[in-house]
């Protein structure tokens, strides 16, 4: 077998030492051809204008140009889409399209040093057409607006255009813009065009695949926000289960139920380790919603009378009431909808089960505005994309989101803005048609965008479009106990309760997996289904390293003996059927 650095290395030579005949090559005299304006007619999703600012040149190592410019909206009280574009002095004739991330608002490609430059690839990116100060930093400088709407605040969140625009509409008006100038700059537009995106902009990239199939040859989609519309709201949906003070679970319970999901999964893949890398299996048993798992996973935790009186910090932490379990069913069991959603979907995927079952405020001891026991000055309940509650769903940004009910006055919007913002359409035949390749990756026990409705997705594409053809041009990875970066590591304890060694799980590395993807689409070198990452991010295939399996899903990795810190000590193995757990439900035709 090949050493994994002797792969990525094989890989990254067999990409970028094809193409270099092709270079264009441009200096600071050819920037001034990317005009001033682009017809709105040349953008292929409706706009007033195209405004473009003098472009800049940049020297350096490489050299580079700046064009930005502002496509502005139709609505006269809209807000425009601003975005930027580096050219490299020297082109290889491929470009890649950035994603954002958290609700957007800035740009999403900065000047400065970026190796893909370097390896001669344009790169663009917008604000996705509205301007906060998206995931910036209290103490970061002051970003640049090259052009605003009527305010610089959430009110955007209010208006249509500027709702569809961050659900599809930017991607392929930034897209079409791009394209333009690129022509006008190198004569020329690229062979191969890219989309790459993390979170928000994993949603982008599926977006791209699913409405835009023939503009990209290459997509790079992590952990994608799949389901948009109710993941905003997911959140706000364990708060309004949390509204009886008895359906509560204060932080005291964390350890008992970080317990109670290792000791039922832990041991699935073969091994008491504190990972839960047979996620699959271990979904099944907490999901109450499946027709698969046993009829009451949380047995062993249920208080004697089903009743925990105290239900604050004083309570027995090691039981839950039936209150509290019913709130546990509903964050870890599928969210059955009134009505279908976009493309079909009948419920959300919610979470999965995960020894950090408090991250990201999942669980919390305060209580807000709405819920019983709260103060006269409680909070009202707010996460990171609580925009997506009050403004898109609700209108009214100053509503309590617990005021929602599952099929009540919003029905007819919740219908309208899941059209415009989830990214659930399994049917990828155009892309795939086009030649595209796309590689996925989700982390197991992502507790920011719902490791279950992006499994439930992946298992809808294997549905859609059958696994041989799916395996033709993409790649749906998980990581175990994988979080919201694609990292991960152990609990310090196993399912048995015994304190084991904390070992952690690096993410994929992320410009290797640029570079696989680059081998496939243009030398058509597909990566392999099952692929090992060492104890440092690096990807390959030789399992005599220190690392983890990175499995296709459905399938994990499987402890098969040996060293637990050796890849090859571990198997890529299908989930099969869940066993022992008690009684099971019938399953489901």
């Amino acid at each position: 077998m090949i050493a994994t650095s002797s792969l990525i290395l094989l890989i990254s030579l067999r990409c970028f030492s094809q193409g270099a005949h092709t270079e264009i090559v441009i200096s600071a005299s050819d920037i001034e051809k990317a005009g001033t304006s682009i017809p709105a007619s040349e953008i292929g999703e409706p706009v007033s204008s195209v405004v473009l600012y003098p472009a800049r040149w940049v020297e350096g190592s490489p050299a580079y140009a700046v064009v930005e410019g502002s496509i502005m909206p139709v609505d006269p009280q809209g807000w425009p889409i601003n975005f930027r574009v580096l050219l490299p002095e020297r082109w290889s004739k491929r470009s890649m399209q950035q994603g954002g991330g958290g609700m957007n608002g800035t740009i999403t490609v900065n000047e400065g040093p970026n190796p893909m430059l370097g390896k001669g690839f344009a790169l663009y990116g917008s604000d996705a057409g509205h301007q906060s100060a998206g995931m910036r930093f209290p103490g970061a400088p002051p970003v640049k607006l090259l052009a605003t709407g009527p305010t610089q605040g959430n009110e955007w969140a209010l208006n249509e255009e500027a709702i569809r625009n961050l659900g599809y509409m930017q991607m392929k008006k930034t897209h079409d813009a791009v394209m333009v100038i690129l022509k006008r700059v190198y004569g020329a537009e690229p062979e191969f065009n890219y989309y790459v995106g993390h979170s928000h902009g994993g949603r982008e990239a599926l977006t791209v695949a699913q409405r835009y199939p023939r503009d990209y040859e290459g997509i790079i989609s992590n952990v994608p926000i799949v389901n948009f519309s109710t993941l905003m709201l997911g959140p706000a949906l364990i708060r309004i289960q949390e509204i009886p003070e008895e359906n509560w679970i204060p932080t005291s319970k964390v350890k008992a139920i970080t317990r109670e999901f290792l000791r039922q999964t832990d041991h699935l893949d073969g091994l008491q380790d504190g990972i839960i890398s047979n996620y699959v299996a271990a979904r099944q048993i907490f999901n109450v919603h499946d027709g698969i798992g046993p009829r009451d996973p949380w047995a062993g935790l249920r208080a004697s009378g089903n009743a925990d009186p105290g239900n604050n910090d004083n309570s027995d932490p090691e039981k839950l009431s039936d209150g509290q379990i019913k709130t546990l069913e509903l964050s870890y069991s599928s969210y059955k909808f009134t009505n279908p959603l976009a493309n079909g979907v009948t419920s959300f995927g919610m979470w999965t089960p995960t020894p950090e079952p408090a991250g990201f405020g999942m669980i919390t001891n305060t209580r807000y505005k709405g819920q019983e026991g709260a103060g006269a000055t409680a909070p009202i309940y707010s996460n990171m994309g609580i925009l997506g509650v009050t403004g898109f769903l609700m209108q009214d940004l100053s509503a309590n989101p617990l005021d929602y009910v599952e099929g009540g006055k919003y029905e007819k919007r919740r219908q309208e803005i899941s059209v415009w913002l989830d990214s659930t359409d399994p049917d990828l035949s155009e892309f795939y048609k086009h030649g595209g390749k796309i590689i996925m990756t989700i982390g197991a026990i992502d507790n920011i965008a719902s490791s279950g409705a992006q499994m439930d997705y992946y298992q809808s594409l294997i549905k859609k479009m059958g696994r041989k053809k799916l395996g033709k041009f993409a790649r749906l990875y998980v990581v175990p106990n994988g979080n919201h970066g694609l990292s991960g590591r152990s609990h310090s304890q196993n399912g048995n309760g015994e304190t084991v060694e904390v070992k952690t799980l690096a993410a994929p590395n992320s410009s290797q997996n640029m570079d696989m993807l680059i081998d496939w689409v243009e030398n058509n070198r597909a990566p392999s289904k099952t692929l090992v990452i060492d104890k440092k991010g690096n990807i390959g295939t030789n399992c005599q390293v220190e690392g983890y399996l990175l499995c296709s899903y459905p399938n994990y990795q499987k402890y098969t003996g040996g060293p637990t810190e050796s890849a090859a000590s571990y198997k890529s193995a299908s989930p099969g059927s869940v066993k022992g757990g008690g009684k099971f439900r019938s399953l489901k035709k």
